[in-house]
C-alpha cells in the first residue's frame, strides 16, 4: 500500500534536525554577499495568531529564496517585550510582568519553531531583559549628550480618580472615560522627556527618495512630517496694543481675505482677551476641549465648533478688525496655536464661516475671471463661485487687495511676504506638522529613564558606568494603575552622582517604541557587554559584525507602523550616524507591507466577532506546510484576504499530490521510450515554471507562486502515466518542483529531497536556473477576428513572421466560412496574440 503523507511526524523530525545541525545559524564568513532579511518582531501576548503566520511565513519563504540565489541570508527573530498588557496582567492576576512576559515568550518560541521558519535563534533579543535595555538606556544617555533628549511640560490623558496617566487604549468611549473606574478623563500637563526628532525633519523627508519603500508609506511619512513654507506675522488685539499673537500662513497672498482669527483653547491669551459677557461660554468650551486628546481633536469628524471670545484683532494688511474665536481644531502644540480664517480660499475656514455667519471676502480669482472684469464681480455679494478654487495657486490673481490687485502667483507670495516682514513683525519660516517624540511613560514595565534629580545639581544623567538602571523586582502594583516606581523607596532614593547628596531617580519609563527603534541592531550581537561597565565610546553591538551585516536589506511588516515605528527607526539611525555608530543614513533599504488576514466573514479578526482563527488547530490537522501555503495562496500578499476553511483542503490535496508524485509508482507505464517531442514538452513546462516562480518570489507574488506550482504538479501527474516517467527530463522536473517549493513549504520538500537520495539539505541547494530557450513555446494560439469579432483560433509556430501568420489565418476553413466571399480590405497582425481581418 502506498505510503501516506503524515505532516506531523515529518515536520517535527526536520525541525529537530535543522536545530541540531545549525542549518540556519548566521554565517559571518564574507565569501558570499550578505542579505539581512527582517520581519517585524512580535509582542509576546501569549499565543501566535493567524496574523503572525500571515506576516512571517511569506517573509520566511522570501528569505529562503534569497539564500538559494547565493546570498548569505540572516533572518533573526526576537520579542518586543515591554508594554502595558504585562502591567495589566500584574494588576488583574497578580503575575509579575517579567514572569508573565517570559512565560508567554517561551510558549511563542515553540509556536514559531512549529512554523518551520529559518529564524536564527542564536541571535534572539528580548527587549525586557537587562542586557538589552542597558543599551536602550545608553541610547537615551547618548542622545542627552547630543542635545536630542530634553524635558518639558506636555499634555497627557489623566484620570483624576486613579491619580494616574492613561495610555491611549485605556481611554474608552466617545465621552473619554477611564477604563478602570469610568471617571471622565482630563488632559493634564506633566514634565516629561522628549526626543528632538524635529531636528531631522528635512533629512527624514529627503531620505525617502533614497529607499525602496512603498509609495504609500512614503506619502504617509511626508504628510506626517508636514513641511510647509510660509510667513509668520503678528496680529494685535483691537484696543489692547500691548496684547498680540502670531499666526503662520502658507498663503500670505490671501491675508486680505481674512474675516476671523482662531486661537487654540489653551492659548495663554484666551483668558486675557475674553470679554465678561463671553466668559461663561468660553470657559465651558475650554474645559470641554481640555478633556480631548490632541489626536482626537485632529481626527474628529463632523462640523468644527468654536466660541467667540468677544475680542477683535487687527488685520495688519488693511487695518480691519476681525473677530477672535477659539476652536479645538487649532492646537497649541502646532505652529503658533493661532490661525487666520480665510473662508473664500480654505475649505475648513469656509465651513466654519458658514456655520457661524462670518463674512467670506474673495481675494483670489482665476486669471480668466480677472481678465473678464469688471471689478465688481469680485466682491462678496457675487458669491463664492467667482473665487478661485480652494488653495488655488497657479493661475490665481489677487483682487480686493489694495495695491496688490492683479498680482499673479507666485509673485503674489513673494510680494505679500515681503510686506508682512517689513510691516507686521513678519518672518519667512518653515513649519512642520511633526512634533518632537514624547518618550515618557508613567508606568513600570518599560526601560527606566536614566536621570536623577538633585536639589543641588538639578538634572543629572546617570553615568554610563552605572547603566543599566534596573527595574526593581519587588514592585507592588496598585489597582489604580499608578506606576509602582513612584512608591518604591529603594528605587527612588539615590545619591547624586555629582555631589553625593540625597537625590531621586526619574520614575517614568521609556516609550516601548524606543526598544523597537534599534532592535535590528541589537540582533547583531544580543546583550553585548552585558554585565560590563559601559562608556560613551561603546557601540551596542560587535562593530566587526555590524560592519558585515548592517543595514537591513529587506524589511517586511504592516503599514500601520508607517508614521510611528518606521519613522522612529529612521530617526534613530540618523542620530546613530551622527554619533559615529554607523556610516549609513537609512535602517532598511527595502520595505514590503503585507495586507491583513481577515476572518471567514471578511471582517477583521476579533474575539468579540467570534471569527478568530487559531493556527495551532490547523497545524495539528493539516501541518505547517499546508497552513503556510494556504496563507500565501489566499490572495496578493500586500492586499490580504479572508480565511477560507474550505479552500485550505485544496492546498492540502496539492501537497498530497506532490508527495504521491515522488513516493508512489504509477499503476501502469508504457513500454516504449519517450519521444523527443515528449521530452521537449516536459522540459518546456519545467523551465516555464522556473521562470514564473522566480518572478513570483522576487516580487512577493506568493499567490501566483502557489498557483503555478499547482498547475505544474497537475501536469506532472498526467506525465507520470506516460513514457517520460523516470527519464532525465522527469527527474529534472521533480527536482525543480521540490526546489521551487522548498522556500514556501520547507518540511515536506526536505523529506522528499532525502527520499530522492539527494544530499542534505534542500535548503542549501542553489536555485534551479531556467533556460529561456527551453521555456519558449514551440506553438502559440492566436485569435482571428473578422470585423472585430473572434471567429477562429489557430496554432502557429511561435517564431512565425507576420506574413506566415496572415497566410495561415486567411487559409483557415473557419475564416473562409465567415468571410463568405467578402473582400478582404485589411489584415492587422498582433504578433503572438491575434489577427484582425477587415472585410466587406
Amino acid at each position: 500500500m502506498p505510503e501516506r503523507y503524515h505532516p506531523a511526524s515529518i515536520e517535527s523530525k526536520w525541525q529537530k534536525t535543522w536545530t541540531e545541525t545549525g542549518l540556519y545559524r548566521r554565517d559571518d564568513a564574507a565569501d558570499k554577499p550578505k542579505y539581512y532579511f527582517l520581519t517585524m518582531l512580535p509582542y509576546p501576548s501569549g499565543d501566535l495568531h493567524t496574523g503572525h503566520w500571515y506576516a512571517m511565513s511569506p517573509s520566511d519563504a522570501a528569505a529562503r529564496f534569497k539564500r538559494m540565489q547565493g546570498y548569505s541570508v540572516w533572518f533573526p527573530i526576537g520579542f518586543d517585550a515591554f508594554g502595558l498588557p504585562a502591567e495589566n496582567a500584574a494588576i488583574k492576576h497578580g503575575a509579575h510582568p517579567h514572569s508573565w512576559t517570559m512565560s508567554n515568550i517561551a510558549n511563542m518560541r515553540g509556536q514559531l519553531r512549529q512554523m518551520g521558519a529559518m529564524f536564527d535563534w542564536e541571535h534572539e533579543a528580548v527587549s525586557c531583559l537587562p542586557g538589552y535595555y542597558q543599551w536602550t538606556e545608553w541610547f537615551f544617555r547618548k542622545f542627552y549628550d547630543m542635545g536630542l533628549a530634553y524635558r518639558e511640560e506636555a499634555p497627557v490623558d489623566w484620570c483624576p480618580n486613579c491619580n494616574t496617566t492613561l495610555a491611549r487604549e485605556q481611554v474608552w468611549g466617545d465621552d473619554r472615560h477611564c477604563e478602570r473606574c469610568g471617571t471622565p478623563v482630563i488632559i493634564k500637563n506633566l514634565a516629561q522627556w522628549k526626543f528632538r526628532i524635529t531636528a531631522y525633519a528635512d533629512e527624514l523627508l529627503a531620505g525617502l527618495d533614497q529607499i525602496d519603500w512603498p509609495e504609500r508609506v512614503k506619502t504617509m511619512q511626508r504628510n506626517w512630517i508636514g513641511r510647509s513654507e510660509g510667513v509668520e506675522f503678528a496680529m494685535s488685539i483691537q484696543g489692547r496694543p500691548d496684547l498680540s499673537f502670531r499666526v503662520f500662513t502658507t498663503r500670505p497672498d490671501t491675508t486680505f481675505g481674512m474675516s476671523f482669527a482662531v486661537l487654540a483653547p489653551e492659548h495663554p491669551l484666551v483668558a486675557a482677551i475674553t470679554t465678561s459677557d463671553r466668559a461663561d461660554s468660553v470657559d465651558a468650551y475650554v474645559e470641554a476641549a481640555g478633556r480631548k486628546s490632541e489626536l482626537v481633536r485632529q481626527t474628529e469628524a463632523g462640523e468644527k465648533t468654536g466660541v467667540f471670545t468677544g475680542a477683535y484683532a487687527v488685520n495688519p494688511v488693511n487695518g480691519q478688525p476681525v473677530p477672535v474665536w477659539i476652536a479645538d481644531y487649532v492646537l497649541m502644540g502646532y505652529g503658533t496655536g493661532a490661525i487666520m480664517g480665510v473662508p473664500a480660499h480654505d475649505e475648513r475656514d469656509f465651513a466654519f464661516a458658514r456655520k457661524y455667519g462670518l463674512s467670506t471676502p474673495i481675494v483670489i480669482v482665476d486669471r480668466a475671471v480677472y481678465e473678464a472684469g469688471p471689478a465688481t464681480v469680485w466682491d462678496e455679494a457675487a458669491g463664492a463661485a467667482l473665487a478661485a478654487a480652494f488653495d488655488q495657486k497657479e493661475g490665481g490673481v489677487m483682487v480686493n487687495s489694495g495695491a496688490f490687485d492683479g498680482t499673479p502667483w507666485p509673485q503674489s507670495f513673494a510680494a505679500t511676504a515681503a510686506w508682512l516682514t517689513a510691516n507686521a513683525a513678519g518672518e519667512r519660516k518653515v513649519n512642520y506638522r511633526l512634533r518632537d517624540w514624547l518618550i515618557s511613560r508613567q508606568r513600570y514595565w518599560g526601560a527606566p529613564i536614566p536621570i536623577i534629580y538633585c536639589p543641588t545639581c538639578g538634572i543629572v544623567p546617570v553615568p554610563y558606568t552605572d547603566l543599566p538602571v534596573l527595574l526593581p523586582e519587588d514592585a507592588q502594583f496598585k489597582p489604580t494603575g499608578e506606576s509602582p516606581l513612584k512608591f518604591h523607596e529603594a528605587f527612588r532614593h539615590v545619591a547624586c552622582p555629582q555631589c553625593g547628596g540625597d537625590a531621586e531617580r526619574e520614575t517614568d519609563t521609556m516609550d516601548t517604541f524606543l526598544c523597537s527603534s534599534w532592535y535590528q541592531y541589537a540582533y547583531v550581537t544580543p546583550y553585548w557587554k552585558a554585565g560590563e561597565a559601559l562608556s560613551p565610546d561603546d557601540t551596542p553591538w560587535n562593530p566587526a559584525e555590524g560592519e558585515r551585516w548592517l543595514p537591513v536589506d529587506q524589511y517586511t511588516g504592516g503599514i500601520e507602523h508607517a508614521t510611528m515605528h518606521l519613522l522612529y527607526t529612521r530617526f534613530f539611525t540618523k542620530a546613530m550616524r551622527d554619533a559615529g555608530l554607523v556610516s549609513f543614513d537609512e535602517p532598511m533599504l527595502r520595505l514590503f507591507n503585507q495586507g491583513m488576514i481577515l476572518g471567514a466573514d471578511g471582517e477583521k479578526m476579533s474575539k468579540s466577532r467570534g471569527n478568530v482563527v487559531n493556527p495551532d488547530d490547523y497545524v495539528g490537522k493539516y501541518g505547517a506546510d499546508t497552513v503556510r501555503a494556504f496563507l500565501m495562496f489566499i490572495g496578493p500578499w500586500d492586499q490580504g484576504g479572508p480565511w477560507n476553511p474550505r479552500a485550505i483542503e485544496g492546498v492540502h490535496r496539492f501537497l498530497h499530490r506532490v508527495w504521491s508524485l515522488v513516493v508512489d509508482t504509477p499503476a501502469r507505464h508504457p513500454g516504449q521510450a519517450a519521444s523527443p517531442q515528449e521530452i521537449r514538452d516536459l522540459r518546456r513546462l519545467t523551465h516555464q515554471m522556473l521562470l514564473k516562480a522566480a518572478e513570483a518570489y522576487e516580487h512577493f507574488k506568493f499567490n501566483t507562486l502557489v498557483a503555478t506550482l499547482m498547475g505544474f504538479s497537475n501536469a506532472l501527474s498526467e506525465a507520470k502515466e506516460t513514457a517520460v516517467y523516470r527519464t532525465a527530463a522527469w527527474d529534472e522536473a521533480i527536482r525543480s518542483l521540490l526546489l521551487v517549493m522548498a522556500p514556501a513549504m520547507p518540511h515536506v520538500t526536505e523529506e522528499l529531497w532525502e527520499r530522492l537520495g539527494q544530499p542534505y539539505s534542500i535548503h542549501t541547494q542553489p536555485w534551479p536556473q531556467a533556460d529561456p530557450a527551453l521555456a519558449k513555446a514551440e506553438e502559440v494560439e492566436i485569435a482571428v477576428q473578422i470585423n472585430g469579432k473572434v471567429r477562429d483560433r489557430l496554432l502557429v509556430a511561435a517564431d512565425a513572421d507576420e506574413a506566415a501568420v496572415q497566410a495561415a489565418a486567411l487559409a483557415s476553413p473557419g475564416v473562409q466560412k465567415w468571410l463568405g466571399g467578402q473582400t478582404v480590405r485589411k489584415v492587422i497582425v498582433v504578433p503572438g496574440r491575434m489577427v484582425n481581418i477587415v472585410a466587406g
